[in-house]
């Protein structure tokens, strides 16, 4: 079964192209996360918020990805990390076209 996470924080910046450019090398590395299948990553330059939606593999892999990550994030400053864990729906996200693998 598929866990989301999603988490979302407080950021001045940057945003759009910038954070590609600035946050490529730690997109990558995600890519490397026990138990990780995709991220989608969300941003409001307005608002001053940023963050992702996840899927992995086990709720026990995204709470673990998701403590690194809380403390990675307060590292540079960023608190508080709001994060929720939910277990995917299968069914009814297929017939929707959602992306669970």
């Amino acid at each position: 079964m598929a866990y989301i996470l999603q988490v979302d924080f407080k950021m001045d910046g940057p945003f759009g192209k910038d954070m590609t450019e600035g946050f490529t090398d730690l997109a990558r590395s995600i890519n490397e996360e026990e138990g990780f299948i995709w991220k989608i990553w969300t941003e409001d330059s307005e608002a001053k918020e940023a963050g992702g939606i996840y899927l992995f593999e086990s709720k026990e892999l995204a709470q673990k990805y998701l403590v690194m990550h809380t403390d990675r994030l307060k590292g540079f400053g960023i608190e508080p990390v709001n994060g929720k864990i939910f277990e995917v729906n299968e069914g009814l996200t297929q017939i929707n076209n959602g992306p669970i693998k």
